[in-house]
């Protein structure tokens, strides 16, 4: 599919952890709610916001690609939530403290499948345009009064952070051999809620993603294997473009969702053993909104996990309901 794209540098900027017990003894999070997640420990940012978290991991990335502005013909930002500032454009901030550059600079929404959306824009624009380089960037920060990470999403504990990955036609440490989406909007409503507001945060302030609105029109079980087809059709078509199978993949980064849906959506449906995926990691981070997959790189990177000659599947899920999946080929040590 895509002889001649390459992952450059995978980075991420993370703050301090607060851990469960932390969190419950300051009143922030009820264990009863918790515990049934998983999630050990969220990364929480006291003070800087999310374009600000991405600029510090894009800025490591572009040092461990040996890239300068001068390089680059697109930067790509995906958020899932609040960047700090209303009406205003968070991909400029970045590009502006990254070095600047006339190249253009856009933000991507599809929520916790952004990143991996825009890595999909970013290989087609420098394939379309004949480019060399280009950077995507994530990042959110989940913040009261407008969500809680604790409580806002039943399932899932949300943590904060900045991540980057650089995308270069020229060389890099893994080759991107399959990277598909699928898409099925007949879920989007899932979160949407009951009617559309007149300002942010007018309807339901803090956000409360406990909507069974789908369950009440699928039933669960019928919900589920509408989910499992659509990543599952992702993970195929992904795999028949780097021709490969999916249990001979030697490292799944998957989304830092709680057990629960660990189990539901990755593990038990697709025979994924918890042991080759980033989940011990990622239960100590949470879910980076639409940073999961570039952070989760970014950690295999920083532990020496990736050898040349492994396979790296990238797994991406949002509200939409989008699903992607990108298969890296490791060519060379990070």
């Amino acid at each position: 599919m895509s002889d001649g794209l390459y992952i450059a540098a995978a980075s991420s900027w993370l703050p301090e952890r607060l851990t469960l017990d932390e969190a419950e003894q300051a009143g922030l999070a009820d264990r009863a709610r918790v515990w049934n997640t998983g999630i050990e420990s969220a990364c929480v940012s006291p003070d800087k916001s999310a374009p600000e978290m991405a600029v510090l991991a894009a800025r490591d990335a572009l040092g461990r690609a040996e890239v300068g502005p001068e390089d680059l013909q697109l930067l790509l930002h995906a958020c899932a939530y609040h960047q700090g500032h209303d009406m205003w454009p968070a991909a400029s901030y970045v590009q502006r403290f990254c070095g600047g550059g006339s190249y253009p600079a856009v933000e991507v929404r599809q929520m916790s499948n952004g990143g991996m959306i825009a890595l999909e824009l970013a290989a087609g624009h420098l394939r379309a345009y004949g480019g060399s380089t280009a950077l995507v960037t994530t990042a959110d920060r989940f913040s009261l009064p407008g969500f809680d990470r604790w409580r806002s999403d039943p399932s899932t504990i949300c943590g904060d952070g900045g991540t980057a990955v650089v995308v270069s036609t020229r060389t890099g440490f893994a080759r991107l051999r399959g990277l598909v989406t699928v898409s099925d909007p007949g879920l989007e409503h899932g979160s949407r809620g009951e009617r559309f507001s007149d300002a942010p945060l007018a309807a339901r302030a803090p956000i409360d993603l406990n909507s069974d609105s789908l369950v009440r029109e699928l039933g669960v079980e019928a919900l589920l294997n509408r989910i499992e087809a659509g990543q599952r059709a992702a993970f195929e078509r992904a795999c028949a473009q780097a021709d490969v199978k999916l249990g001979d993949i030697d490292w799944y980064v998957l989304p830092n969702l709680g057990r629960t849906r660990m189990r539901a959506q990755y593990f038990d449906p697709f025979g994924i053993d918890p042991q080759r995926s980033t989940w011990s990691w990622g239960r100590r981070v949470g879910h980076l909104g639409a940073g999961d997959q570039f952070a989760g790189l970014a950690h295999l990177v920083s532990e020496g996990a990736l050898e040349p000659g492994q396979t790296c599947l990238l797994a991406g899920v949002g509200a939409g309901f989008t699903w992607t999946a990108g298969i890296l080929e490791i060519i060379a040590r990070p």
